[in-house]
C-alpha cells in the first residue's frame, strides 16, 4: 500500500494512459473502415491523402502497445517499484500523440490539434515523472 501511495501520480496518470491508448485502438480495430472512409475525407486535400490506411494501421499499432506498456507499467511500478515499462509507455504515447498532432496540422484542423495538446500535457508531465 505504500508504494502506491508513494506513486499515486504516476499509477493515475499511467492508467488515464492506458485508457484513452487502448480505448482509442480499440475503436480503430472494431470500426476499420469508419475510420478509414472519414480520415480520407479529412486529409484528402493534403499530401498524406494517398497513405491513410497505413497512417491509421502506424497510429493503432503504437496507440494499443502504448497502452499495454502504460498498463505493464502499473503493475511493475506497484511490484517492483520499476518505472522503466511505464517510462517507456509513456515515451511512446507522447509519440504516438505527435503523429497525431502532426496529421491535424497537415490537415489545418487546428481545433483537432487543441484537443490532441490537451493529451500531450499529462503524458508529457509523465515523461517527466517516471525519468
Amino acid at each position: 500500500m505504500k508504494i502506491i501511495l508513494e506513486h499515486a501520480t504516476e499509477i493515475l496518470l499511467l492508467l488515464f494512459m492506458s485508457i484513452t491508448f487502448l480505448q482509442s485502438g480499440l475503436d480503430k480495430i472494431t470500426d476499420w473502415s469508419g475510420n478509414i472512409s472519414w480520415l480520407k475525407d479529412h486529409f484528402a486535400k493534403t499530401p498524406l491523402k494517398n497513405i491513410v490506411p497505413f497512417m491509421v494501421g502506424t497510429v493503432l499499432i503504437t496507440e494499443v502497445v502504448a497502452g499495454f506498456l502504460c498498463l505493464a507499467g502499473i503493475y511493475l511500478l506497484v511490484s517492483e517499484n520499476d518505472a522503466t515499462i511505464g517510462f517507456y509507455g509513456a515515451v511512446l504515447a507522447c509519440v504516438t500523440l505527435l503523429m497525431l498532432l502532426f496529421g491535424q496540422r497537415v490537415a489545418k484542423d487546428y481545433e483537432g490539434a487543441k484537443t490532441i495538446a490537451v493529451y500531450f500535457i499529462p503524458a508529457i508531465f509523465l515523461v517527466f515523472l517516471l525519468q
